[in-house]
């Protein structure tokens, strides 16, 4: 169980023996740390040994501070500043630093002693302790496992690393690493306690003196530890002056159930924005996809031609802000940062998720330090992905809202109970993890429903990024109701009960409020939980598995009490705790109003119904149409419409008499109104090449006989698709057409031609839609395609695949009989075989 939050202090003991420094610390009479080496060796002098003590000072560190999210805004840091003077072949200072909850030592160089080339730093963990603790890899994604500090095998460890001696715990980590240092990880050789501080480069680059990060060891109970602020009250001050403008808040994000087909699709992001909007949360992700083509191509033209502006517009429309995802290699220089970032301010975007740094390189701390001060300039948040953890990170830069640097929700294995309960108290004490819980789809989770909502609580992060589908919160009103309430970040922390792997149960104060989520590994119990809030009554309104899914249930209970439940395997509770008196806890959530359009065509007439659930005023309703588009007709108005009322319109909408493309064509019926909201609906328009006199489309003609190879043969649309439903128009290589044969190979489509036509023509294909598959499978599609008279081939393209540009084809079929078109598989064995017949036509007498 977790022991009270207390104020007994580390005590951090600096000693000298044969030349060699150590730090050892106790705490209450238990030995945390045992006499562990000090030093570093730089190019120009060995300051691991044959050393002096020429001098010590004393001073108190006293600050404070506001986080723009995390366990608790208001900070207030006091610390015990210990400075030791060392002499030997150079001098080297050493700091230490004790405060309630941990001992922290840096080093200090004078100038002119070259680069570093490595510390002789380690942590000295009794043998007996048992430690929680996760293998090095270099994006920090692996699981956390229970282990003896001496019998853990020899291996690298990740930061941070927790261990408990005797009921103390301590944590070890970094704190202040930037481009002035390499990061830091934990080697051990199994047999002792032993966990040496190993450098990411052969040599940390030093122009001038040195200091190097803080090594860190928050200690204390569970509850001192897993509430502790240590690691950021010792990195440096905001760099941002202006901090007005972050706003934390849960994120609508697609990946994890959309894929890259979410990222590619504008329709897609749409209905994630319409579901913020609806429950008030501020902000939608676009995640990877958004900026290649549908085979997973980089398009070289995106920053010109990206849909992103037009969801900006859109997501504005509903009170909603975009995040993108983007690629480290796409702001590795400075000349690519300068550029893309001042785009995405222009676009109006609110942040960027950067994946894939994975180093703890020097020189990519300092590519942190540059993009750090670009994006805070350009008003940017941030969420780190494929990173290191944070060091402090979120004082400095407070923009910095979370960071991944955890073997989270996107993993499919190893998400185990055990590993899920160990956070709280490993990575997530250090700061922001976006761990992207509520993976409702995902039936294989570990975590029964209510434990998948309490992380929502458990898990600290400015970003709460959400993953998921609409309709899978809708399936769960009881989870809706919670998750719309949760802000995501905190005035106070408090551990009420926790067990590494085992259990955690957190509260977390919001102004008035708390919100409790509790989640447990293992087999289904009956749990005691204390209920340690400030004293008085409190109503408690609980959610919490039920044999029919989740449900929802209100006590009254005073501070001191204990709170029973009955939890499922792997299960948990979140729960709101308000005054007692109080009707409930949930406050009004800010939403749009609830008005919807319906919208539908008829040839290239559009019409529009608007309704709404609340009075809603300034209403104009009109279709709004791509570029080189016209309407004809007015929009409709009202001053206002009530629930029960509605305002209808009917338009002529209008192509360019040029047209660039042909196909599908969305038109938005959009409903404006309370000044600047809006809603909308599309209807869909189909325009067609036209053909010369005598020639028709195939899809225009009825067929003797079709066979597709995997689903049938459809008309104007891809195999499979549905004009209507997901909009899979035909399209080879971007390029869109209006009429065609979508089939999947091996097919056959045949037509009695009756010896009275003379030409054949088509552009023929591997579909688009194929490369939406080939992006989730890593597979290609290839056919070839056949055009036989009478049985006899008179075309043949070859082996196409989803790379090929669209092959035209012109085949004289005078005195043809039968015509067939054969599609055939490319040998390649994959099932991504989507072919297209596009603007298939014939010329007939």
């Amino acid at each position: 169980m977790a022991s009270a939050k207390t104020d007994v202090w580390p005590k951090a003991v600096v000693q000298l023996a044969n030349g060699v420094p150590t730090l050892s610390v106790t705490r209450g009479g238990t030995t945390v740390l045992e006499p562990s080496p000090l030093g570093l060796v730089t190019e120009r002098a060995d300051l691991s040994g044959g050393l002096k003590l020429t001098g010590r000072s004393e001073r108190r560190v006293v600050e404070h501070y506001t986080a723009s999210s995390g366990k608790q805004r208001q900070r207030m840091v006091t610390h015990k500043e210990e400075r030791y003077s060392f002499a030997g072949a150079a001098r080297l200072d050493l700091v230490v630093r004790t405060a309630r909850d941990g001992v922290a030592y840096r080093y200090e160089l004078p100038a002119g002693l070259g680069n570093v080339l490595r510390e002789t730093s380690a942590f000295v963990v009794p043998s007996s302790s048992t430690a929680w603790i996760a293998k090095y890899r270099r994006d920090y994604e692996n699981p956390f496992v229970e282990t003896g500090a001496a019998t853990a095998e020899t291996a690298e460890y990740l930061h941070p690393a927790l261990f408990e001696t005797n009921g103390v715990y301590s944590l070890l980590t970094e704190s202040a690493v930037d481009g002035r240092h390499s990061g830091a990880r934990l080697a051990h050789t199994a047999g002792a306690g032993v966990y040496s501080i190993k450098y990411w480069d052969a040599q940390v680059l030093v122009d001038g003196p040195w200091q190097s990060p803080w090594r860190t060891a928050v200690i204390g109970s569970l509850a001192d530890v897993s509430t502790s602020t240590f690691v950021d009250d010792l990195a440096p001050r905001s760099q941002v002056r202006d901090t007005s403008w972050i706003k934390p808040g849960k994120v609508f994000w697609s990946w994890l159930a959309g894929g890259r087909e979410a990222g590619q699709s504008l329709a897609m992001q749409k209905r994630y924005v319409d579901y913020a909007a609806q429950h008030g949360w501020p902000y939608a992700l676009v995640d990877a996809g958004w900026y290649f083509d549908p085979n997973w191509d980089y398009d070289p033209t995106w920053e010109q031609t990206s849909w992103i502006p037009s969801l900006v517009s859109y997501a504005r429309a509903r009170g909603v802000k975009i995040h993108l995802w983007i690629h480290y290699d796409e702001l590795d220089t400075p000349a690519e940062s300068a550029a893309r970032l001042a785009l995405f301010e222009k676009w109006g975007i609110a942040g960027v998720k950067i994946d894939f740094m994975d180093s703890d390189g020097q020189d990519r701390y300092r590519w942190y330090d540059r993009i750090l001060a670009e994006t805070a300039a350009h008003k940017l948040l941030v969420n780190f992905h494929g990173s290191t953890i944070p060091h402090g990170i979120h004082r400095t830069w407070p923009h910095v809202m979370t960071m991944e640097a955890v073997h989270g929700g996107e993993k499919s294995s190893g998400l185990t109970g055990t590993h899920l309960t160990a956070l709280p108290f490993t990575r997530g004490v250090v700061g922001g993890m976006d761990y992207t819980p509520l993976a409702w789809h995902r039936p294989s989770r570990t975590t029964s429903d209510a434990h998948e909502l309490a992380l929502t609580v458990i898990y600290e992060s400015g970003l709460a990024n959400l993953a998921g589908r609409p309709e899978d919160y809708a399936a769960r009103p009881v989870a809706e109701r919670f998750v719309d309430q949760v802000p995501t970040a905190w005035d106070e922390t408090r551990l009420l009960s926790g067990r590494p792997a085992d259990h955690s149960v957190f509260a977390r104060r919001s102004g008035d409020r708390w919100f409790i989520g509790g989640g447990y590994s293992g087999a289904a119990r009956t749990v005691s939980v204390p209920f340690t809030l400030p004293s008085g009554r409190w109503l408690v309104e609980i959610t919490r598995d039920g044999p029919a899914g989740l449900v929802r249930e209100s006590r009254t209970v005073r501070s001191g009490d204990v709170l029973t439940l009955d939890v499922a395997a792997n299960g948990g509770f979140a729960a709101i705790a308000c005054r007692a008196g109080s009707r409930t806890c949930e406050r009004p959530v800010s939403t749009v109003p609830s008005a919807s359009v319906s919208a539908s065509a008829r040839g290239f007439t559009v019409t529009g119904l608007f309704t709404s659930r609340e009075d809603v005023r300034n209403v104009v309703l009109a279709p709004r149409v791509p570029a080189g588009w016209s309407v004809q007709g007015p929009a409709v108005s009202a001053r206002v419409v009530r629930p029960g009322q509605a305002l209808s319109g009917s338009w002529t909408v209008v192509p360019p008499a040029q047209p660039s493309s042909y196909g599908y064509f969305d038109i938005p019926v959009v409903a404006s109104f309370n000044r600047g909201v809006e809603a909308e609906q599309t209807a869909r328009v189909h325009l067609v090449r036209p053909l010369p006199d005598g020639w028709t489309y195939l899809s225009d003609r009825q067929w003797a006989s079709a066979t597709g190879g995997d689903g049938p043969v459809e008309k104007d649309i891809t195999n499979g698709g549905t004009a209507a439903g997901d909009g899979r128009g035909i399209a080879i290589r971007r390029t869109t057409f209006g009429k065609g044969l979508g089939t999947h190979a091996s097919s056959e489509i045949t037509y009695s031609l009756g010896s009275r036509c003379s030409g054949f023509a088509a552009s023929v294909g591997v579909d688009d839609e194929a490369g939406l598959d080939v992006a989730r499978q890593r597979a290609g599609g290839t056919v070839s395609f056949q055009v036989l008279g009478d049985g006899v081939v008179l075309a043949d393209t070859g082996v196409l695949g989803v790379r090929t540009p669209a092959r035209d084809l012109s085949v004289d079929v005078t005195g043809v009989s039968t015509l067939t078109l054969r599609v055939l598989d490319g040998g390649d064995g994959t099932q991504n075989d989507h072919a297209s017949w596009a603007d298939a036509r014939i010329r007939c007498s």
